[in-house]
């Protein structure tokens, strides 16, 4: 085996490196360093497919260790520092110190981000359907949306942005929608390209652009908008695609 074929494998490895330092970070209490190692391994994360697209170093094993490294990344993760935000989140409404029973279910909660995260790499290992797109929000993506939580509390001093990623029912409403999105059945886009022409690339281009002016514009708040979007434009683009189909036939 030549040494270009280890390189996906290499990326995917430091992929996973990342992962452990975002948690590591969390128990730190340094979450917005957290988030940025969990940017770190999203970047890692597309290049080691890049990587092996480009040298044609597909293996086996690359797939397996692909998905164990993004469970780490974009499971575990991120939902460590979703429960921290609902630690710090329940001592700010006076909760603590008493551990009620309903403390315990609470902080528990973040974990289901965790396990959906799972069932969403397990489902796309088997499914043969995703292949060049996807069927639920990618866990990169989803990991992403939550990571920009405690860097917006970092760079950001507005009160009302802090009380509303600090509310206890808000944070609830997340772990649920986001769960959700893991595994549910809304056709979600890949942003793999097999060529550049615009023709094959419509929705991707204008995610991008739109994604582009959104950053220069509004920064670091753009990041879950982005996530958001990308839901949004994925559900269109197959509605708009079915309902042409229908017609059609």
């Amino acid at each position: 085996m030549n040494i270009k074929s280890h390189i996906p494998n290499t990326i995917t490895s430091l992929n996973l490196f990342s992962g452990c330092l975002a948690i590591v970070m969390v128990f730190q209490g340094q979450l917005h360093l957290a988030s940025m190692f969990i940017g770190i391994a999203a970047i890692l994360d597309f290049f080691d497919g890049f990587a092996a697209r480009l040298l044609k170093a597909y293996s086996e094993i690359g797939k397996q260790l692909d998905s164990l490294a993004d469970m780490v990344s974009f499971g575990a993760a991120p939902a460590f520092i979703l429960f921290s935000l609902m630690n710090d989140a329940l001592q700010l409404d006076g909760f603590y110190p008493a551990m009620s029973f309903i403390n315990i279910i609470l902080l528990s909660l973040p974990f289901l981000v965790a396990i959906f995260s799972a069932l969403r790499l397990a489902l796309f290992n088997i499914d043969t359907r995703q292949t060049t797109s996807f069927i639920g929000l990618p866990t990169p993506a989803n990991a992403i949306l939550i990571a920009s939580l405690p860097l917006l509390l970092w760079l950001y001093d507005y009160s009302f942005l802090n009380n509303l990623l600090m509310n206890i029912y808000f944070l609830i409403g997340l772990i649920l929608l986001q769960s959700y999105l893991l595994v549910s059945p809304i056709p979600i886009f890949s942003l793999k390209f097999s060529s550049f022409k615009w023709g094959d690339n419509k929705v991707r281009f204008l995610f991008l652009g739109l994604s582009l002016i959104l950053l220069i514009v509004l920064q670091a708040m753009a990041i879950p908008i982005i996530i958001f979007i990308y839901v949004l434009i994925s559900s269109l683009s197959n509605w708009i695609i079915r309902t042409f189909e229908a017609r059609q036939n």
